[in-house]
């Protein structure tokens, strides 16, 4: 399955929005209804794909390689994505760049922060939202990138509406091995894509086949009840 945050590229960012709104009823679960904050939430993450995925290509713009690590990961198995996580490797720069795709339904401020097993807390903002999905970043050096290298979760901590803590604990396994490693041929990478595509189209349909299956039970059931009672009336 290809990575929500692989279909990127390096021109812009809200190209990936196609696939948050497939999983956007799933996203929204930190969610909550009340006012008052109802104690910390944790939500132990999966990932979506079989391992972490390096892209790498030329950003015609800042005339430089860039490569990133990338995973998407959810809260139940074969669900759509909760968040995307990818780590970006500029090039000639010390400086690398932590970007997140998170759902919607979080409060925007004071941002979110992040930590690595028990290491330092870290701060990051959020840089743009659109309907389905808002992406968040923050900068990190060589330190913070050799513990994701070597931890095994990567915790993310941000508020929802009712203004409770949400962490989501992203699963580290592989990344070290994903950043060092070559990156994915840009063949497989494209036939990844297209199998995630027809995998989102076949779930869809089947999506539709049951609501119409359950429609159709509701009426029979209905029908059934009436002629039921159509058959208990006296006779004239």
């Amino acid at each position: 399955m290809a990575s929500s945050l692989m279909r990127l590229g390096f021109a812009g960012l809200a190209g990936f929005l196609v696939l948050a709104s497939a999983g956007q009823s799933q996203a929204q679960q930190p969610q909550a209804t009340q006012q008052a904050p109802q104690g910390p939430i944790k939500l132990d993450l999966i990932g979506t794909q079989a391992k972490w995925t390096k892209v790498c290509g030329h950003d015609q713009a800042a005339n430089r390689d860039v490569c990133y690590t990338t995973r998407d990961f959810s809260a139940q198995p074969n669900q759509p994505p909760v968040i995307a996580v990818a780590i970006y490797d500029i090039n000639g720069e010390e400086t690398r760049i932590v970007r997140l795709l998170m759902p919607i339904g979080l409060m925007l401020r004071p941002g979110f922060r992040f930590w690595v097993d028990k290491g330092e807390t870290l701060d990051g903002t959020y840089e743009i939202c659109f309907p389905n999905g808002c992406f968040a970043e923050s900068k990190i050096k060589g330190p913070t990138l050799a513990e994701m290298k070597k931890g095994t979760t990567l915790s993310i901590a941000v508020r929802n509406q009712a203004n409770s803590e949400v962490t989501f604990a992203v699963p580290l396994a592989g990344f070290g091995d994903a950043f060092d490693g070559p990156a994915v041929d840009p063949k497989v990478l494209q036939a990844e894509q297209e199998k995630f595509q027809e995998e989102l189209k076949k779930r869809a349909e089947e999506e539709r086949k049951r609501l119409q299956a359950s429609k159709a039970a509701a009426g029979g059931a209905a029908a059934g009840g009436g002629a039921a009672g159509g058959a208990a009336l006296p006779s004239k």
